[in-house]
Formats: structure tokens, sequence, C-alpha cells
């Protein structure tokens, strides 16, 4: 059979535009279904971002193999007004379909936030601007306010005591009104009854044992001897006694990184000077790990009232229960200290 001419250029036509219209399609279900994630990490949405902000966001984390793919499937989502503030976490293979649905759902990843090691509020606010969208002044604002400190029941000085250093999950976004909330939380379920009834025997409230534990902490880095330095400080204590303990002297000054205590340094006022004044000082001096909390809580029974780091600098500790036998120790330490000569 012979077709007219022109019934041929329709048929070629037709051919060519269902040639078109399937090469359209499988390209248009590559855009949706294909792989196009490169690899797995975390894209950072701030609060009030644009829909290029976002581009921008993915394009400086090389997280896309085809942007023009990413681009086709948000318009057609109405990903453009429907933008989400958070840390999104972004697996490796993943299709724009996939992720476009997860950035549109607001579905964020845990961030983990790990805080210790830390003496000062500033050094605080500054650790979790690190994990959290919130800027350090913001935190820092939170964590110096004493009104918030009376909210949950501390006063200024007292309310290191309530963070106690840990891994914690928190949103991207989390507030600063939002984490120290969160904070309280931890903070209740960690006082256990159990443990309210350690400190209490021990003659301590929660915050004063949070109180001696920073002090412990400072005054060794071995583990093994923290129940025992405890000890010395409960048993003077229960004396009355002035703790005279160096690292409160330190707080005082606000240098921690002082070798040597002079007289100079004792005579500062201060009521964290415990050369000075009987008791605990108002709040902890730095924010005390777990375990240094715990070496609090069972601390070692002894007759221990002094101790004095060994003169080897091995970080370890000569205990004594008399005033003679502790300045002997004393001795031996300051002449180390001069063979060494550290003087400051």
């Amino acid at each position: 059979m012979v077709f007219p001419r022109v019934g041929k250029w329709v048929i070629i036509l037709v051919s060519v535009g269902f040639i078109a219209a399937g090469i359209r399609a499988f390209q248009l279900y590559g855009y949706i279904f294909e792989n196009n994630v490169k690899h797995t990490g975390f894209v950072y949405i701030p609060d009030d971002a644009t829909y290029n902000q976002v581009i921008d966001s993915l394009k400086a984390g090389d997280f896309l193999a085809n942007y023009k793919s990413i681009k086709w499937v948000a318009n057609k989502k109405k990903y453009p007004d429907l933008i989400k503030p958070g840390a999104y976490k972004l697996e490796k293979n993943w299709s724009n379909n996939k992720l476009i649905d997860v950035l549109r759902s607001g579905a964020q990843a845990p961030i983990k936030v790990t805080f210790n090691n830390i003496r000062f509020r500033k050094d605080l606010a500054a650790r979790l601007s690190h994990y959290l969208e919130a800027d350090s002044t913001a935190f820092l604002k939170e964590l110096t306010d004493t009104a918030v400190a009376r909210k949950y029941g501390f006063t200024y000085a007292s309310f290191p005591a309530m963070f106690i250093p840990n891994t914690y999950e928190f949103y991207w976004t989390t507030t600063p009104v939002e984490f120290v909330d969160r904070i309280k939380q931890e903070f209740d379920r960690f006082w256990t009854d159990e443990r309210k009834k350690k400190a209490e025997a021990a003659g301590l409230t929660p915050v004063q044992a949070t109180t001696l534990a920073s002090i412990v902490q400072e005054e060794t880095v071995k583990p093994d001897e923290m129940h025992k330095i405890a000890g010395v400080y409960i048993n003077r204590l229960k004396r009355g006694w002035r703790l005279q303990a160096d690292p409160t002297v330190k707080f005082a000054v606000g240098d921690f990184s002082i070798k040597r205590i002079l007289n100079q340094h004792l005579e500062i006022e201060s009521p964290y000077n415990t050369y000075k004044y009987k008791g605990l000082p108002p709040g902890p001096i730095n924010f005390p790990n777990p375990k240094s909390i715990e070496a609090v809580l069972n601390y070692e029974k002894s007759n221990y009232l002094y101790f004095c780091a060994k003169e080897d600098f091995s970080g370890y500790h000569n205990f004594s229960r008399t005033l003679r036998e502790h300045n002997r120790n004393a001795a031996r330490y300051q002449r180390a200290l001069n063979k060494n000569r550290i003087f400051k």
C-alpha cells in the first residue's frame, strides 16, 4: 500500500514526537528517582533560609551529582514555599525525590552534643554554638542570667551545678532556652533518690556535692585517687575547717595555669577563696563530670586531713593525718618545684 506524501510526514512527525516524549519521560524519571546524593553528611538550613541558600548549602557540601535535576524536582514539589530550618542528614544514593521529601518534612536528624572538661560559662557557650544554630552570645546570655538560674531553683553561683557534662542529643535548631530547660530535666534524672541519699549521708546537698566534685576534679587527674581526696575534704568540712583548696584560689584569681600558689594569691578577697573562708564556695569552679560527682558520693572513709602533690610530679598525692606530717610532704614538694625552677 502506498501512503500519500502528506501522510508519510504525519507519521514521521508523530513518531518523532513519541520518541521525544519517551526520551523526556525517561529523563524526568531519572530526575525524580535516580540516585543523586554522592555522599552521606549533614546539610544545615538556617531559619529564614531562601531556596537559593539551600541550593548553595548543597553545593558547598558537594552533595549532588546533578543540580539541574534537583531544581526541577524541588519546583514540582513546591519545596521553595515549604522550606523548614534544621540539620538534615543526607544519605548516599538518595534520589532527588527522597531528598526533597526529607527537607520538606522538617524531619531533622538529632545532633550529638558533647561538653566536658569545661571551667567557665563562656567556654560552655562557645562549645554549644559549635554544635547548634544559636551563637555563643545567645547561649552565654542564658547561662549568665540570674533570673533564669532562679527559675530552676539555683543562684547565679550555683547554676553551673545543673549542667552535668555528658553527650546529649539535640536538634540543631534548639534554642538556648530550650537547651537549658532540657538540661534541667537531665539534672533531675541524674539525681536519683539513691544519689540524694548518699549526698545527704555525707552532709551535702546535690549542689554542694557537685561543688565539691568540681574541686576534686581540679585536684587530680587520677580517677583512682578522687575518692580519697573527696574523703579528705569531707573530713575537713565535718570538723568545720577551712578547705584550703588551691583550685578555688585559682578560680578566684581567674587563672588555672598557676603552678604555684603564692601568699599574694591567698590574700585575694573572694567567697571562692577557701583559705580565707570556711565551708564550700558558693558554687562549682567548673562543670564536673559524673565520675567526679560519683567520687564524692562514694568517698573513701579515712582519718586523712591533708594531702599534697607528690614530689615526683606523677600526678598522685601524699596523704597525712597530722599537720607535722603534711608539712614534711609539702616541703619535699616545694623543693621539687624549686629544683625544676617552677616559681609561679
